[in-house]
């Protein structure tokens, strides 16, 4: 079995199934292993005359019917140990994936800057059924393959001890091959896993931008290159499907070979004792005297071809169960970059103050610093805009304030709190958030909207709805609320995808709302009437717009300039015209875009 930490857990939980799995599955390899005695002594009453067999005709009913009634106990076992012994690795198996699921929503936005979505998936999917397969059919065959050999070697030395020792003498091949293909399984299938990750990856990436794929006329350039990855797949599956086949053909011939050997020396040893001419093998007399004996014998070596073959199957198989276990044991054992402090302060009653102090900050494993010396106070109930050049670090700012992002404690507050001392769901449940994406679920677009809470009434939805002046667009679906969005919101256009994130903020209620150009895709008259509704729906409450045209946020309290990472200026729009020239030389030249598309 795989023994880590991770496995240990639920080891010990399903403890109950396994054990009553494991005896039943003992107890079926005890009572098949009297099956060949009733059937050598079968064969040898058999042998005489007609007198004779009538004479025996009631113990070879009797050895029938016990044959019939281990076969009985046999099937019922086989159900009780499959049922235990599946349900304990099917639950193992939902254990680990909500371990996993768990472990990636405390993982920081950072790591998935690192892992594609592709590699992730492959690890909960074929990763994850590799170790069921191991911790379920692999504890079987290991529990069998074990037993089973133990009890049918046993019966083979009482039966005919000279013959077990031949026959068992090759069976020491059968372990060396196993410990070095073992090795070879385990970094063919790491290649193999890591291949999968690269197929999974392109295609996921593929068909998330289908449309694009599409538009520019390139499905046989994207057909193409992933022909190459896919051949790169097969080959290395190839690879891995001729050590797997070598392994197996050298294991059956060893297999043939044994009971070659032992249908030709047990059969000349019968013939010898049948014609009154008994061998002696190690000083001793071959203990095979009747042809029942031999079949016996042979019955037992057939017990015992299972166990062979079952050990060939649990080598390979664990070889690729311990490959998937170190990648998701390494993805669990990932250190969580944003964690709460020791003691944490609870968050409660936000006004929405922020300030920054001496503030900078660079990506993880970037030098660079995207933001440098930032100082700026938002008093509770303004309304703040943003604006800049292309990746002056706008939405870094803001991100900043959610904690998805450690930072220098002492350098960002709310409410006059560090937020490197503050609990990080207090936080995140002081601020709604409308990221520049736009991102929505596959589900109704009632849900998208009461995501932030799923007892919320669908009046609520329908009123946030309002704000956001999406509610007609959406009444006028043939699903209205009920209409299901699709991956992403693909069935919804750029505005509406907008208009309805903007309603799912609004509907969280929190004292602190953040806009990251979340009305670029909306024409000038909606947007104007969304910004009204934040002025009046939200009079008290902070809100930060971050916005590429000044006129979304010229009318709002104050205005954060960033130039570069920089703090250029921050003030109200009228007061930025007079002291800033950086924001004067913006307005001009959104001016000047304006007159020349009136012009045309």
């Amino acid at each position: 079995m795989l023994w880590n930490k991770y496995l240990k857990k639920y080891y010990k939980r399903y403890a109950w199934l396994y054990i009553i799995g494991i005896l039943t599955l003992i107890g079926v390899d005890l009572i098949q292993v009297f099956i060949p005695s009733l059937i050598g002594g079968i064969v040898d009453m058999l042998r005489g005359d007609s007198a004779d067999l009538w004479r025996n005709t009631n113990d070879i009913l009797q050895s029938c019917l016990m044959i019939m009634f281990i076969g009985i106990g046999m099937f019922v076992g086989r159900i009780v140990w499959r049922f235990t012994l599946f349900m304990a690795s099917q639950k193992i198996e939902a254990g680990l994936r909500h371990d996993m699921f768990l472990k990636g929503e405390r993982l920081s936005i950072s790591y998935y800057h690192q892992n594609s979505v592709g590699t992730i998936m492959s690890w909960f999917t074929s990763d994850l059924e590799t170790i069921e397969e191991f911790v379920g059919w692999g504890t079987i065959m290991f529990i069998d393959a074990t037993f089973l050999s133990v009890f049918a070697l046993i019966f083979m030395f009482i039966t005919c001890w000279q013959l077990a020792i031949i026959s068992l003498a090759p069976m020491i091949l059968i372990i060396f091959w196993g410990a070095l293909v073992e090795k070879l399984v385990t970094a063919k299938w790491m290649q193999r896993q890591k291949a999968y990750d690269e197929m999974y990856d392109y295609s996921q990436e593929s068909f998330t931008g289908i449309r694009v794929i599409k538009a520019f006329v390139k499905e046989n350039q994207q057909l193409l290159a992933f022909s190459k990855i896919a051949k790169k797949n097969q080959d290395i599956n190839f690879s891995f499907g001729k050590l797997y086949i070598m392994f197996d053909v050298i294991l059956q011939i060893i297999i043939i070979s044994i009971l070659t050997l032992i249908l030709c020396l047990g059969g000349w040893f019968v013939y010898q004792a049948v014609t009154s001419q008994p061998m002696t093998l190690f000083g001793q007399v071959i203990a095979l005297q009747t042809p029942g004996k031999f079949f016996e014998f042979i019955g037992y070596f057939d017990i015992l071809i299972w166990p062979l073959i079952a050990l060939g199957q649990v080598v390979s198989m664990r070889s690729r169960a311990k490959s998937s276990m170190e990648r998701i044991a390494n993805y669990l054992g990932q250190p969580e970059d944003i964690q709460n402090p020791q003691e944490p302060f609870l968050l409660e009653n936000v006004k929405g103050e922020i300030s920054f102090r001496n503030f900078s900050f660079n990506y993880p494993h970037e030098t660079g610093a995207v933001l440098t010396d930032i100082n700026l106070d938002i008093k509770p109930g303004e309304k703040i805009g943003v604006v800049g050049k292309i990746g002056c670090g706008k939405s870094t700012l803001m991100n900043i304030l959610l904690r998805l992002y450690n930072v220098q404690p002492g350098t960002v507050f709310i409410d006059g709190h560090d937020i490197m001392e503050c609990d990080i769901d207090s936080i995140r449940r002081s601020i709604a958030y409308v990221p520049q994406d736009n991102f929505l679920f596959s589900d109704t677009i009632s849900n998208n909207i009461a995501f932030s809470d799923i007892n919320m009434s669908q009046e609520m939805v329908e009123e946030a709805a309002k704000f956001s002046d999406v509610h007609d667009d959406i009444s006028e679906f043939e699903h209205g609320y009920k209409t299901i969005s699709g991956e992403r919101g693909v069935t919804l256009s750029g505005g509406q995808k907008q208009r309805i994130s903007i309603a799912r903020a609004f509907a969280k209620n929190a004292p602190i709302l953040i806009l990251d150009d979340s009305v670029s895709a909306v024409d000038v008259k909606t947007e104007e009437k969304i910004l009204h509704n934040l002025t009046d729906e939200r009079k008290e409450m902070t809100t930060i717009v971050i916005a590429s045209r000044i006129s979304t946020v010229s009318h709002l309290d104050r205005i954060i300039v960033l130039d570069e990472g920089k703090l250029e200026a921050f003030d109200t729009h009228a007061n930025l015209m007079k002291i800033s020239p950086f924001y004067k030389r913006m307005v001009h030249l959104q001016e000047l875009e304006k007159e020349e598309e009136g012009g045309q």
